[in-house]
């Protein structure tokens, strides 16, 4: 295996956001608070609070959520040092997608868990857990029943998801996964690999009677062996915790004027906006909704139903079931906060992006804010792709060029003549400078016709390199094929594999190695993408 490095500014797939925020530059700062390296994480130490009576509470829950699931010695060791005060979490989130949804949901555990297991060889006075916290609770189904693999969409489909809405994924039974079932099956062959995947997909999924124990299975089978701890925010004893947060929501309406001030500070810097807080950033959850709260002039209402309080009522229902609350895009991340002891959130470019409005909030309610990292990314090279990118002359930076960049580029580069028409443009500036020479002592309207002419010859030469450089192709057709053939392998639907392509296809090819290799080549403090190629 070798693994070679990019800087993500280089790669033309990450926004500028993301890279000032991975180069510190200085107008972010105010955005976050401590930058996640080795150092700092010291300080971040220092500033987290958590009490031992929510740490009895956090216990209890993850034991209740784990006794239906064979969980490992390792998971077991990690549960039970969360009672200690000198334990921290680290955490990713994902949502529930079938079969782990595209290859990155791999990478961000295992940057998680390496993370872990760097800050307890530098701070071995404390112990450090990684978290990967199941987003049972949202709502979109779209976006999470399907996954791809050679090319192909699997997808699950479900009568009873009209219009995208189901309530909470996470309750959702398993039914129809049968067919899913035989069809991955089929598709995956007849390797030891296969069988491995077929008996993980079957005994994730037929046998566990809704998605998050599907998911929390699956999830356990593939890192329990690394200690990895799985919770389930949609918890009555957690969400008590946290139910004063959720008063405060319901009553001061704080993230929405803290939030939004931010982003508006982020998009002054010159920033996207990645999310917009609501006046309430709070769903109201039950057996197949999950809808947004409302409130108009002093009393409640669940959107798209009947259900209406007074806000004596929702509160008196919030105190009594916390559970019927569901924290937003907004608020799920200071839920995380409030209930774990811990660090940092590692995440892709987007949820950076989300996290990086809501620091003033955190301040606001007085929860310390965590250190934000950015998952690794990388692109999994097999040694054949690699002999044919030798072959093409092809380097690793180059396919990350859109295709149309990338082919006309090598064939500038291979074609038998020159298509860059570059130094006849250079002598037609030249030669229209001595024009404006003269020009300038006639009248205005001479000089406007030299112009003209002037960007009409420049205009005649670009569409006369285009066409040539499309006939060369058209030549070297067979080139071209292969050069896009090789950047589809590598880059599926011209986005980043992990992106795209479900871990069984490289299971598949790798089988058991896949992920000790991943860990092995993964390092979550180092800032670029990673290249492997094993």
């Amino acid at each position: 295996m070798s693994v070679k490095h990019i800087p993500y500014k280089n790669t033309g797939y990450y926004s500028k956001l993301i890279c000032d925020y991975l180069e510190q530059k200085e107008e972010l700062k105010s955005f976050y608070g401590h930058f996640p390296n080795l150092e700092n994480f010291k300080k971040q130490i220092a500033d987290k609070k958590f009490s031992t009576e929510n740490r009895a509470t956090l216990v209890k829950a993850l034991r209740r959520q784990y006794q239906n699931l064979n969980s490992s010695d390792e998971v077991t060791q990690a549960i039970n040092l969360l009672s200690e005060p000198q334990t921290f979490t680290v955490t990713t989130g994902h949502q529930l997608n079938l079969f782990t949804g595209p290859l990155y949901f791999l990478y961000k555990i295992i940057s998680t868990i390496n993370l872990a297991k760097k800050l307890k060889a530098t701070y071995p006075e404390q112990d450090f857990v990684p978290v990967y916290w199941m987003a049972t609770e949202d709502h979109d189904f779209e976006e999470i029943n399907y996954f791809r693999i050679h090319g192909k969409k699997i997808q699950w489909n479900r009568p009873d998801t009209t219009d995208n809405d189901s309530g909470a994924v996470g309750q959702l039974n398993t039914e129809g996964l049968e067919q899913i079932y035989e069809l991955i099956c089929a598709e995956f062959g007849n390797t030891n690999a296969a069988r491995d995947l077929c008996k993980l997909f079957e005994d994730a999924y037929l046998k566990h009677n809704t998605l998050t124990e599907a998911t929390r299975y699956l999830a356990n089978e593939l890192f329990a062996a690394y200690g990895l701890v799985i919770v389930d925010g949609d918890d009555a004893d957690l969400k008590r915790i946290f139910a004063p947060y959720m008063q405060n929501e319901l009553v001061s309406q704080t993230a929405f004027d803290t939030v939004q001030t931010q982003a508006e500070k982020l998009e002054e810097a010159g920033y996207g906006v990645q999310v917009n807080p609501r006046e309430i950033n709070l769903f109201y959850l039950a057996d197949g909704i999950r809808e947004r709260i409302i409130e108009k002039e002093g009393r409640y209402f669940v959107n798209d139903t009947d259900l209406a309080f007074s806000k004596d009522e929702l509160l008196e229902t919030l105190a009594e079931r916390p559970e019927a609350f569901s924290p937003n895009v907004i608020m799920r991340p200071l839920y995380q906060e409030v209930i774990l002891p811990n660090l940092a959130y590692i995440g892709g470019g987007g949820e950076i992006a989300y996290w990086l409005e809501l620091k003033s909030f955190f301040d606001k309610v007085e929860v310390p804010f965590p250190m934000l990292m950015l998952r690794n990314s990388a692109v999994l090279i097999t040694e054949k792709q690699e002999e044919k990118l030798h072959k093409l002359d092809l380097s690793i930076e180059e396919l990350f060029l859109s295709q149309n960049d990338l082919v006309n580029r090598k064939i500038r580069r291979i074609s038998n003549i020159d298509v860059d028409f570059t130094p006849q443009k250079e002598h037609l500036v030249k030669q229209f400078e001595a024009m404006y020479s003269i020009a300038q002592e006639t009248d205005a309207s001479f000089l406007g016709a030299v112009k003209a002419q002037e960007v009409k010859q420049l205009k005649g030469l670009e569409h006369l390199e285009k066409r040539l450089l499309k006939a060369q192709k058209k030549k070297l057709s067979d080139h071209v094929k292969r050069f896009t053939s090789i950047q589809n392998e590598l880059f599926p639907q011209e986005n980043l594999q992990e992106r795209v392509t479900n871990f069984s296809e490289f299971y598949l090819h790798y089988g058991k190695s896949l992920i000790p290799q991943l860990f092995e080549a993964l390092d979550p403090l180092d800032y670029r993408f990673t290249v492997v190629t094993q």
